[in-house]
C-alpha cells in the first residue's frame, strides 16, 4: 500500500495526517500505524491523524496514539487537523469537525495560530497531592517548584500505571507558576508512553487547574509554556463550570511524503 501523508506539529507535538475521506487507508492495522509513529524504523510522530468524511460536519478526525491505538481527544492534532483541512481546501478560515468527543468548533487564522473550541468542564476533582480533570482526555494535574528536576519519565508513568488510574491509565502534567497568566507545563502522555513536547488537552487542563486552585484566580487567558512551544488557553467560567474554552497555538507543516507499506 502506498500511504500519501503530511507532517505537522503543534507546539512540538507532531502528527502524520492521512486524508483517508476515500476511505484509501482505513485497513491499516494497529501495528502499521505503530510502525509509521516510529521514529527509529518508521516516519516518526507521537500521533497519526485519519482526516475521514463526515455526513454532518466539514470532516471527521480519527486519531490514534503513536502505539497505534485509537485514542481520546487530542487538542493539538485537532488544531492540526484544522490547519491540514485548510490547505487542502476541505475547509475555509471556520470550521466544525467531528472528533471522539463530539462536535468541535475551530478557526484557522494562520500557521501560527489555530483556534479550538473544546467542550465545556463541570467536574474537577481534588487529590491527596493535585487534580483530576478530563477535557476530552484524563489528566492528572501536579503544581510543582522546579519543573526542571521533574524526571518526567520516571515520576509521570508511576501515575500514568498506579492502582488507582486502572484498566486505562491516565496523563500526568506538571506544572510550575511564573506568575497568575503563566505557567511552565511537562506532559507524560499515554499511549505515547512518555513525555511530549507539547500535549493541548494537558494545557486546557492544567489551566483551568490553576484557576480553580485559585493560582490564577480572576484570569481568564492563561498562557503555558511548553518544551516545543507556547499555548494560550482562554474560558468562561461560572460556578465552577467551564464554558467558551479555546486552545490556541501554531500548528505548523513540517513536510510532505509518501511511503510503501
Amino acid at each position: 500500500m502506498k500511504i500519501e501523508f503530511e507532517k505537522y506539529h503543534g507546539a512540538g507535538n507532531d502528527f502524520l495526517i492521512l486524508d483517508n475521506r476515500l476511505e484509501k487507508y482505513s485497513s491499516l492495522t494497529k501495528i502499521q500505524i505503530a510502525f509509521l509513529c516510529n521514529r527509529f524504523e518508521g516516519i516518526g510522530a507521537d500521533g497519526l491523524i485519519f482526516i475521514n468524511s463526515d455526513e454532518f460536519s466539514d470532516f471527521q478526525m480519527q486519531h490514534f496514539n503513536s502505539d497505534g491505538k485509537e485514542s481520546s481527544l487530542c487538542g493539538n492534532g485537532g488544531r492540526c487537523a484544522v490547519a491540514f483541512a485548510h490547505s487542502k481546501k476541505i475547509i475555509s478560515d471556520s470550521t466544525t469537525f467531528f472528533a471522539v468527543d463530539g462536535l468541535h468548533f475551530a478557526t484557522y487564522i494562520s500557521p501560527y495560530e489555530v483556534k479550538l473550541e473544546m467542550k465545556n468542564v463541570s467536574k474537577l476533582s481534588k487529590t491527596e497531592d493535585g487534580l483530576i480533570i478530563d477535557t476530552g482526555s484524563p489528566h492528572y494535574i501536579l503544581l510543582v517548584e522546579d519543573i526542571q528536576a521533574i524526571d518526567v519519565e520516571k515520576e509521570g508513568a508511576s501515575i500514568r500505571y498506579s492502582d488507582s488510574f486502572l484498566p486505562n491509565g491516565i496523563n500526568v502534567n506538571f506544572v510550575e507558576k511564573v506568575d497568575s497568566k503563566h505557567y511552565k507545563i511537562r506532559t507524560y502522555e499515554r499511549g505515547v508512553e512518555g513525555e511530549t513536547l507539547a500535549c493541548g488537552t494537558g494545557a486546557v487542563a492544567a489551566a483551568l487547574g490553576m484557576h480553580y486552585l485559585k493560582e490564577s484566580e480572576g484570569i481568564k487567558e492563561i498562557l503555558m509554556v511548553a518544551k516545543g512551544g507556547d499555548l494560550k488557553i482562554s474560558f468562561e467560567v461560572t460556578e465552577h463550570k467551564y464554558h467558551q474554552i479555546f486552545l490556541k497555538g501554531p500548528a505548523t507543516h513540517v513536510f510532505s511524503g509518501k511511503v510503501e507499506l
